[in-house]
């Protein structure tokens, strides 16, 4: 069982790594709050030359495991029962080599990215919310939604209400 999965891709104009980030994903990962599902940080030299890390929490087992749930989920919404099946198989096909995200992804990140630059592309598990989730669908709870509040989304609210409340002053 999986906890939810997060996406990130973050860029990084002038690259000052020092460590910060690889420790604070071990403090995170031995406390059991995520996992990471893949990993890829590509770095572009200002000569062009790329340098890459890839890296995962997950063995090659649960590698193929997670593949085949994706893949699954995929197909029971394309086809119902029938594709969960058929899903599964091609899911767990897709990550044989081990990892989820592949030279591919890598490559065309170096590709987007200009010299001096980097930039990371995560799959992260959020491993605490699976007992809430448990908790929630034991209580009778589903889903209805979702969402990240950004700080810069609370930025846009407030500009909105200003605009509103200047609006209404005027009488528009």
């Amino acid at each position: 069982m999986f906890g939810p999965i997060q996406l990130l891709v973050i860029g990084f104009a002038e690259p000052k790594f020092d460590g910060r980030i690889r420790a604070e994903l071990t403090r995170l990962r031995e406390s059991d709050v995520i996992r990471l599902v893949d990993v890829i940080v590509v770095r572009k030299h200002d000569n062009g030359d790329v340098e890459a890390l890839h890296g995962s929490d997950l063995s090659f087992d649960e590698t193929e495991e997670f593949g085949a749930y994706a893949g699954a989920l995929m197909g029971f919404g394309a086809a119902g029962e029938e594709g969960l099946e058929i899903g599964a198989e091609a899911g767990a096909e897709a990550v044989e080599d081990g990892t989820i995200l592949d030279d591919n992804e890598m490559w065309a990140i170096a590709d987007a990215i200009p010299p001096g630059t980097a930039a990371a592309v995560a799959l992260i598990e959020h491993q605490w919310a699976i007992p809430l989730r448990e908790s929630i669908r034991g209580a009778g709870g589903v889903l209805l939604s979702d969402a990240w509040i950004h700080p810069s989304d609370l930025v846009a609210i407030g500009m909105l209400t200003a605009a509103d409340a200047e609006a209404a002053a005027s009488g528009v």
